[in-house]
């Protein structure tokens, strides 16, 4: 079953409440077969992010991983089932 969940949404989101300096996020669900996002409805639920925010500055790598899961939380509850995250 289709999430909704696009890479354009979780950009959107981290872009408002993270403030990025770099980010890029990607869709890799069609790369996991029988997973939902791998039905070509251009919805998902596996996702790449690479991030670099201000509001990670001195904070621990968990601590950066958990701004981004707390941003996108709404979407995790909605069927995200994999995010992968790159933070520098």
């Amino acid at each position: 079953m289709p999430t909704g969940i696009t890479a354009e949404a979780l950009h959107r989101r981290l872009a408002e409440r993270l403030a990025p300096t770099r980010l890029e996020v990607i869709d890799e669900s069609g790369a996991h077969a029988g997973h939902a996002g791998a039905d070509g409805t251009g919805s998902g639920t596996h996702f790449r992010v690479r991030i670099d925010s201000p509001l990670f500055s001195g904070k621990a790598r968990l601590a950066r991983h958990r701004l981004v899961y707390d941003a996108l939380q709404d979407y995790i509850d909605a069927g995200l089932h994999a995010l992968a995250i790159e933070t520098s």
